[in-house]
């Protein structure tokens, strides 16, 4: 995966990140704090995915071509 490759699914990530926010405020059902506590869970998700297609960025650019 490309450097591009990898900005791409960060990008994907925070819109799908903009899309459940955005339906929990319609929704009106939960609250400020379950907010939060969901962005922080998305944060290091998108932390932990972005960390990982990195290492296999180095694992396939090491593979012989």
């Amino acid at each position: 995966m490309t450097m591009d490759g990898l900005g791409t699914a960060l990008d994907r990530l925070e819109q799908a990140l903009v899309r459940v926010e955005t339906a929990v405020t319609q929704r009106g059902t939960e609250s400020a704090e379950e907010l939060a506590l969901l962005k922080v869970r998305h944060r290091k998700l998108k932390d932990t995915v972005a960390q990982e297609l990195r290492q296999l960025d180095l694992l396939l650019a090491g593979l012989p071509k």
